[in-house]
């Protein structure tokens, strides 16, 4: 039980690093983070894509093609109807913004703008459609809510920088913890995704007088070009007997080596890769090695990574999704690893992007002290396949925000009792 407390301490702490999930030239949020708000409507192209495409190799020198890894450029989908009751709401930064490296180094930029959707009741929020700017430098899109007793917090945050919005890596910088068991993200876009619906009877509470926050990451590999950026809100009304959803966060470390004919490099040794990540993503750099407190071991470098998470309270689990970055190939949520309960409800045998998206599933109730996992598997010959790696040597590759950074992660949207 202390160990169980003590893991969920480390959650706590881990969150406000791990709810910014890095586009990479494209990917990011959709798939991840569900492309939207919770219990979503099966997406049109599935989960995976390209991932259909087998694995054709192992190495640079094995032929393998890099599917499922293209260009990064995409256009929102276009808007579901209505249903019954529900309206429409369109929240837009407030001037046009120019992205640039915040910290004078790195390729990546993340800002935070605070929006009002003038809520003058408690609303349910049933469904979210990301509407990018540019989407030549808009990588991926957050959505995240915030609470009424925040909202001076969040003005103040925004006043205190000359441009639009504040830097953001991370999450918002509102809460100095942030739950990964329960964020207050609400939801994402990133190209491939699609506008986010839930199913009837489900969505998520916001309460009157809450702002959104759109969290916007821009790949300066993309250029510097101004951005002004919205997103539809899909509402129903508050008074509605719905049940509430929430997002549950499942990281895991990202240790990958380089290859042996490559390893020249000075940031080929992990110490040196690390710091480099805090230089460009300060606090938030230290992810790398929270994770590893969180999972459990010291860090242990290959392919494959994964996290076992234990629960401390009952869950009913609604949608599944998966994110990583470009050098990612592979990745699989698992219920009740090891035992012969196991089930798997998520597998994306070859990862695609460019094509991101939540999956919804038949519901699966896990009760406290059941766990579940998170497995990924990165490589490194995708660097050969890649243009966004041209010029650049192989480095050991650990977590981080930014392009040609890593992530492994799992989400789950769920409901509680």
């Amino acid at each position: 039980m202390r160990r169980a407390r003590s893991r969920s301490a480390l959650a706590a702490l881990l969150a406000a690093a791990l709810l910014a999930l890095s586009a990479c030239g494209g990917d990011g949020a959709a798939r991840s983070a569900g492309s939207g708000t919770g219990t979503t409507e099966p997406d049109a192209q599935g989960a995976g894509g390209a991932a259909a495409a087998a694995d054709e190799g192992e190495s640079a020198d094995a032929g393998g093609d890099g599917a499922g890894h293209g260009g990064h450029h995409a256009e929102p989908a276009r808007s579901k109807p209505l249903r019954a009751g529900e309206s429409r709401t369109t929240v837009a930064m407030p001037g046009s913004y120019t992205p640039s490296a915040p910290y004078g180094t790195g390729t990546d930029d993340y800002r935070c703008f605070l929006l009002d959707p003038g809520l003058d009741r408690d609303t349910w929020l049933t469904g979210t459609q990301v509407l990018p700017g540019n989407p030549d430098v808009v990588h991926h899109v957050i959505l995240f809510q915030v609470p009424p007793e925040q909202v001076a917090a969040a003005e103040a945050k925004d006043a205190a920088e000359e441009d639009e919005g504040w830097t953001c890596f991370g999450g918002t910088g509102l809460d100095r913890f942030q739950d990964v068991d329960r964020s207050s993200w609400i939801g994402a876009w990133a190209p491939g995704g699609t506008e986010s619906v839930t199913k009837p009877g489900f969505g998520v509470r916001l309460a009157k007088g809450s702002r959104i926050v759109m969290q916007v990451h821009y790949n300066l590999l993309a250029g510097q070009e101004p951005d002004t950026s919205a997103a539809q809100l899909r509402l129903a009304p508050g008074s509605r007997d719905y049940q509430a959803l929430s997002t549950m966060l499942l990281p895991a470390p990202v240790e990958l080596p380089c290859r042996p004919k490559h390893s020249d490099s000075p940031l080929c040794d992990r110490p040196a890769a690390v710091a480099d990540v805090k230089e460009r993503f300060g606090a938030e750099g230290s992810t790398a090695d929270l994770l590893h407190l969180l999972c459990g071991g010291e860090p242990r470098a290959g392919e494959v990574q994964s996290c076992v998470r234990t629960l401390g309270e009952p869950i009913t689990i609604h949608g599944v999704a998966g994110h990583m970055h470009l050098l990612g190939r592979s990745l699989r949520i698992e219920v009740d690893p090891g035992t012969s309960r196991a089930r798997t409800i998520l597998d994306i045998p070859v990862w695609d992007f460019d094509d991101q998206g939540s999956r919804s599933i038949e519901p699966v109730h896990l009760e406290p002290f059941q766990q579940v996992e998170v497995t990924c598997r990165h490589v490194q010959w995708l660097r050969d396949r890649l243009p966004a790696f041209e010029g650049q040597p192989d480095r050991y590759v650990v977590w981080g925000e930014g392009t040609t950074d890593e992530m492994c992660l799992g989400m789950l949207q769920v409901t509680r009792p």
